[in-house]
């Protein structure tokens, strides 16, 4: 399967609660920690919910 890192790059705070759940959904709960997550629909959604607080490689 393939794999994609990501990255958080932006805060959580002031925002909504449900961005912050998918930052934890995701594994990432603290600024510039990354994550190889499976290159999957779900996974490609919850980072599109949060594109503006993370990076995407590969």
């Amino acid at each position: 399967m393939a794999t994609i890192k990501v990255t958080q790059t932006g805060s959580p705070i002031r925002r909504k609660g449900d961005q912050r759940a998918t930052l934890i959904g995701l594994g990432l709960n603290k600024m510039h920690k990354t994550r190889e997550l499976e290159d999957s629909p779900e996974v490609r959604g919850m980072i599109r919910k949060v594109q503006h607080m993370v990076s995407v490689e590969g």
